[in-house]
C-alpha cells in the first residue's frame, strides 16, 4: 500500500504542484493567468499542508523520493512569488538540512558553504 502512496504523491506534486507553477514561469502569460495559477497552487498546497499532518516528511517520518520532489517545487514558490506559508517553510528548512541534499545543493551552486 505504501508503494501506492508513494505514487499518489508523486503524480499529485506532478500534476497539481509542478503542472501549476507552470504558468508563473512564462513571459508570455497574462498576470491575470498568473493570479489564478497563483491561487490554485496555494489551494493545492493547503491540501499538501494539511495531509502531511504532524509528518516529518510526506509519507511519515522515511524521506522519500516525493520529499525530493517536493522540495523542488516548493523551492520555486519565491521565485515566482507563491509564499508556502510557514509549515510547508519549515519541511524545505528540514529536507534542505539533510547532507546530501546539502552537499547537491552546494555541488550544483544553488548553495554556498
Amino acid at each position: 500500500m505504501e508503494r501506492y502512496r508513494l505514487e499518489e504523491w508523486l503524480s499529485f506534486i506532478n500534476s497539481e504542484l509542478h503542472k501549476g507553477m507552470s504558468p508563473l514561469f512564462s513571459s508570455e502569460a497574462t498576470e491575470e493567468t498568473k493570479t489564478y495559477a497563483r491561487n490554485y497552487v496555494l489551494k493545492r498546497l493547503a491540501y499538501v499542508d494539511g495531509a502531511m499532518g504532524g509528518n516529518t516528511y510526506l509519507m511519515g517520518n522515511q524521506f522519500t523520493v516525493a520529499d525530493a520532489y517536493l522540495f523542488t517545487v516548493l523551492g520555486w514558490g519565491a521565485k515566482v512569488g507563491v509564499d508556502i506559508g510557514p509549515k510547508l517553510k519549515s519541511y524545505v528548512e528540514r529536507v534542505q538540512a539533510r547532507p546530501h541534499v546539502l552537499e547537491a545543493m552546494t555541488a550544483e551552486g544553488l548553495i554556498k558553504k
